[in-house]
């Protein structure tokens, strides 16, 4: 199982945020560099990435900083947050990106996903960004009504394959994945899905592993201490 240590970035500052909520964002790291730097010598070879503002307004802001990780980290990147056009796709991929999230468009701009997928097949996943099964938009603000399954069967009749759950009310709280619907979306669909949401013990990495998923993302857990992400890894198998 793929482990994806993560980097929110707001105001070019390492954040997170507690359930999505901005009122909440604080600072759990320095330079952005130097935690990826981290995360390699702790044995990852995957990074996901956040841009926060770009999420919630449209507008990449933290871009530059994405560019450089995908650049120098020796990482490969996987960048959401501010993805709404083909132009703002086509950007993020000629940027170096590996793997380019698209959420909010997912829902109100289905023919971008489209687009997506057509010109770079095997660099799309779509985030799935929900609260009590419905899926949020606009930095997870607002409620599209959306049945998260219904949502994952479509982009994968698009031709999407791979998909980010991420259960917002787990999120930066420590208290488990939603397995549940972590299952039923793999009863679901066929793409490969990755968790995020509620990571925080080494017991979470070993059950998700045993449910075959394909990646899932640390970030308040590595931020908190309460995962040692190399002994994670070395859990979670081979990274590639």
């Amino acid at each position: 199982m793929i482990l994806l240590p993560a980097i929110d970035l707001k105001d070019s500052k390492v954040v997170r945020l507690y359930k999505g909520s901005f009122d909440t964002v604080h600072q759990v790291a320095g330079d952005a560099g130097e935690t990826a730097a981290g995360f390699v010598k702790a044995g990852a070879k995957w990074l996901h990435t956040v841009d926060l503002d770009g999420a919630r307004n449209g507008v990449r802001l933290n871009f530059g900083t994405v560019r450089k990780l995908a650049e120098t980290s020796g990482l490969q990147v996987e960048m959401g947050g501010g993805v709404k056009t083909e132009a703002d796709v086509d950007a993020v991929a000629e940027a170096g990106v590996s793997r380019i999230v698209i959420g909010s468009a997912a829902v109100t701009h289905p023919e971008v996903v489209e687009y997506a997928v057509r010109n770079y097949p095997d660099r799309i996943a779509v985030g799935l960004d929900t609260l009590d099964g419905k899926v949020r938009t606009a930095g997870w603000e607002h409620d599209s009504g959306l049945d998260y399954l219904e949502l994952a069967t479509s982009m994968e009749r698009i031709g999407v394959r791979y998909l980010i759950f991420t259960d917002i009310a787990t999120d930066g709280m420590l208290s488990g994945p939603s397995y549940d619907r972590l299952e039923a979306l793999k009863q679901r669909v066929s793409c490969h899905i990755i968790a995020s949401g509620g990571v925080t013990y080494l017991e979470d990495i070993k059950k998700l592993r045993d449910m075959g998923l394909y990646g899932a993302i640390i970030g308040k857990a590595y931020y908190a201490g309460t995962i040692d992400l190399a002994e994670a890894i070395r859990e979670a198998g081979a990274q590639c």
